[in-house]
C-alpha cells in the first residue's frame, strides 16, 4: 500500500459524480456509513480488519499528473475539473471501530463526514480494503475456534486471489487468530512469525525418504516437521520420521518444535495411528501437523472423532473464504448539511427488502456489556450526541421486531463506544497498532462474547438496536416518504 497510488481505485461513477457536483457547486457536508448486513458464513459476528491500509490509503490520496492525463484521455471530464483534482487531498473526518472487533450487522465500521465531493471518492477503495480483510479475519477466526486451542497455520498464499490477496489476507488472518504465516512477504511487511516445513518434491529429489528426511533434520534441528504422506503415511513415513527422532536424540540434539505433518488420507484414522506409533517409540509430544483442504467444519469434525492433530496449517478454505467469498459490506448516505454551521438533516434509503432500509442520523454505537461475567449483551446505535448513565434501567428493543423489549438493570452493565477518531479536518489522530497486537485485541474481543454466538452452526444473535431516538426520527422519515408516494 505504502508504495502505491491508490487514488484511480475506484469506480469511474465516482468521479463523474464529483464533477456533477463541481458543476453545480455545494457547501454540503455529508455523513456516510459503511456497514455490512449479514455475517460472513451464517456466523454470529464479524471482525474488523483493514483500518490500517485505509488510513495509507486516506493519507496518500492525491491526483498525479498521468493520472490527470488518464482521465482526460477518457474524453469525459471538463479541463476545470481536472485543474480542481490537481490539488485534491482529503480534509474530512474519519471514525471508525479499530481493527481486531467483534462487529455485527447494520452497524456502522466506518463513519465519514466531509464535503460530498471527498465521502464520495473515497467509497470504492474504503469498502474494497474493508470488505476483503474483515471477511479473512472473519474466517480465521472461525478456524482458529474450530481448532480449540491448537495453532493454525495460513499458508494460502498460491490459492489467493492474487499478490494483494495473498499479502494482506495473510495479514487478516493473523488478526483473526493464525499463529503464522507461510508468507514470506507478509511476514516481512507486518513483523508476524513466518512458518512452514517442506513439500514432497523435497522428499521425492532424494534416492529415498529416510535420506530425505534425515538431510531436513541437520538443516533445521529446531524446527523438524517432516512430511510424511508422499508414499506411505504409516509404513514408511512414520517409520522414517521416528528413525530420524531417535537418531537425534542419540546425537544429543534437543527435540523441540519437531514431529510430522499429513498432507492427504483419512485425517482422523492417521493422525491416531501415527500418534501410537510415536508414542510407543517415546516421542509421545511429538507435533502432528495436517493440512489438506482444511476448513472449521472439517477441523471441528476431525476433533469429534478423537483426532491426534495439534497443529493445522490452512490454506485455500481460509485465503478465499470459500464457502462465503464475499463479506457484503455497504456505504451509504446518512446525513446532509448545507452549511458548516447548521445542523445534519437525516437521510433514508428505501428498498423493498426491510433489511436494505439504512438508518439515518450522523450515528455512533454503545456495546452494552454485561457488568459480571463481560460478555456483550447488545449493540446499540443511536445519535452521536447521545449519551447514557449505566445506573440508569436502560430498556433496548429489536427495530425490526419492536415488541421485542429487553430491561437491563442499572449497575448491571457498562457502556464503551466503539467508534473512536482517525481523521479530524483531514489529519490523522490514529496510531495503528502492531498485527501480533491487534491479533491480542482480537482475542480478547472474542472473550466477550458468549458460547452460543460462537458456535460454527446456527449461531445465537447478538442484538445491534436502536436508541428511541434515533427510532423515532426513521419512523418520522418513513411515514414521511410512505405518505408522499401516495399522495
Amino acid at each position: 500500500m505504502r508504495a502505491l497510488n491508490l487514488t484511480l481505485l475506484t469506480d469511474l461513477y465516482e468521479l463523474t459524480m464529483m464533477q456533477g457536483y463541481f458543476k453545480n457547486p455545494t457547501d454540503q457536508i455529508v455523513v456516510f456509513d459503511a456497514f455490512y448486513r449479514k455475517n460472513p458464513c451464517d456466523g454470529g459476528y464479524a471482525i474488523c480488519a483493514g483500518l490500517e491500509q485505509v488510513v495509507e490509503y486516506i493519507r496518500d490520496l492525491h491526483f498525479a499528473p498521468d493520472d490527470i492525463d488518464y482521465l482526460r484521455s477518457l474524453h469525459i471530464f471538463d479541463t476545470d475539473f481536472l485543474e480542481y483534482l490537481r490539488g485534491f487531498h482529503f480534509t474530512g473526518d474519519i471514525y471508525a471501530i479499530p481493527e481486531g472487533t467483534v462487529i455485527f450487522p447494520r452497524e456502522p465500521v466506518i463513519k465519514v463526514i466531509a464535503p460530498v465531493m471527498e465521502a464520495q471518492l473515497i467509497e470504492t477503495a474504503l469498502l474494497n480494503i474493508l470488505n476483503h480483510q474483515s471477511l479473512i479475519a472473519t474466517k480465521a477466526s472461525r478456524v482458529v475456534y474450530a481448532a480449540k486451542g491448537d495453532g493454525i497455520m495460513e499458508f494460502g498464499l498460491r490459492r489467493a486471489q492474487g499478490p494483494d490477496a495473498g499479502i494482506y489476507g495473510a495479514r487478516a488472518a493473523m488478526i483473526g487468530g493464525c499463529i503464522g504465516t507461510s508468507n514470506v512477504l507478509t511476514g516481512q511487511m507486518f513483523d508476524v512469525p513466518v512458518k512452514g516445513t517442506h513439500a514432497h518434491s523435497w522428499i521425492m529429489s532424494f534416492p529415498d525418504e529416510y535420506t530425505a528426511f534425515k538431510t531436513y533434520s541437520k538443516l533445521y534441528p529446531d524446527a523438524c516437521i517432516l512430511l510424511v504422506d508422499t508414499y506411505d503415511v504409516l509404513n514408511s513415513g512414520v517409520p522414517n520420521a521416528i528413525r530420524v527422532f531417535q537418531e537425534m536424540k542419540e546425537e544429543g540434539i534437543p527435540l523441540k518444535g519437531y514431529g510430522i505433518r499429513i498432507d492427504s488420507g483419512d485425517l482422523a484414522y492417521l493422525s491416531k495411528q501415527a500418534y501410537k506409533m510415536l508414542a510407543d517409540a517415546g516421542f509421545e509430544d511429538a507435533i502432528i501437523s495436517a493440512s489438506s483442504d482444511l476448513d472449521e467444519y472439517l477441523i471441528d469434525s476431525l476433533k469429534a472423532q478423537g483426532a491426534k492433530i495439534n497443529s493445522w496449517g490452512v490454506g485455500t478454505n481460509l485465503i478465499t473464504s470459500n464457502d462465503h467469498p464475499a463479506f457484503g459490506g455497504v456505504y451509504k448516505l446518512a446525513a446532509i448539511k448545507a452549511k458548516e454551521d447548521q445542523d445534519f438533516v437525516p437521510k433514508i434509503k428505501l428498498s423493498e427488502n426491510v433489511e436494505k432500509v439504512t438508518n439515518p442520523g450522523n450515528k455512533t454505537i454503545y456495546r452494552i456489556y454485561d457488568k459480571e461475567t463481560g460478555k456483550i449483551r447488545a449493540d446499540l446505535i443511536c445519535l452521536a450526541y447521545e449519551v447514557f448513565d449505566p445506573e440508569e434501567d436502560m430498556i433496548i428493543f429489536d427495530p425490526m421486531a419492536t415488541w421485542k423489549k429487553t430491561k437491563i438493570t442499572g449497575g448491571t452493565y457498562t457502556l464503551r463506544e466503539l467508534l473512536i477518531p482517525v481523521f479530524l479536518k483531514g489529519e490523522c489522530v490514529y496510531t495503528s497498532p502492531s498485527v501480533m497486537e491487534i491479533r491480542e485485541i482480537c482475542k480478547k474481543e472474542k472473550e466477550t462474547l458468549w458460547d452460543e454466538t460462537l458456535r460454527l452452526v446456527n449461531p445465537q444473535e447478538v442484538y445491534v438496536d436502536l436508541s428511541d431516538k434515533l427510532f423515532k426520527i426513521k419512523s418520522d422519515l418513513l411515514e414521511e416518504m410512505g405518505k408522499a408516494a401516495i399522495e
